[in-house]
């Protein structure tokens, strides 16, 4: 047997080092995982606001894509988006309007707010409005007023016209 192959040799110090590199990587893994989870942008207080900030920002995103059932507030009054669409241009068939919520992320969240109270508030992120068919034409964008009532549990949405102040 060569000198590398000896299983009577044993090595006290290189298992100590093994075992030293093996609790100081953990050590640093939960230091790490630690920072992570306090600088976290989406953490939030579900208790507080009755939801978590990440399920209200998805909520937001579903609303904003449903374009059958989104709204517009113009004048104080809600209208739907495909009425808005509609009198400017008439659908051919096969056609549908489309609508995306179109931040990117870091906005998203940034501009979400917890609201005094409980619940959530975001405003200002462009949504783009478009007519689908066999092409996609894009119509514009406007700014999305997405909000959760912590007392009501809904999440509500609904775009704003160019002018019109939020919750005007």
């Amino acid at each position: 047997m060569s000198e590398l192959t000896q299983t009577n040799r044993r090595s006290g110090v290189g298992r100590a080092l093994q075992w030293l590199a093996l609790l100081l990587t953990l050590a640093l893994l939960g230091f790490v995982t630690a920072v992570a989870v306090r600088n976290n942008p989406i953490y939030s207080d579900r208790e507080a606001n009755g939801i978590s900030k990440y399920r209200f920002i998805e909520q937001c995103k579903e609303a904003a894509a449903d374009a059958e059932t989104l709204t517009v507030n113009a004048s104080g009054q809600a209208v739907p988006l495909k009425t808005l669409v509609t009198q400017s241009r008439p659908l051919a068939t096969g056609e549908r309007i489309g609508s995306a919520l179109e931040a990117p992320a870091a906005a998203v969240v940034a501009g979400t707010q917890s609201v005094d109270g409980g619940g959530w508030t975001l405003a200002g992120v462009p949504v783009t409005i478009s007519i689908v068919g066999k092409k996609t034409s894009t119509l514009g964008q406007l700014p999305l007023q997405c909000s959760y009532d912590k007392k009501a549990g809904k999440t509500t949405a609904q775009l704003q016209l160019p002018g019109q102040g939020q919750g005007q």
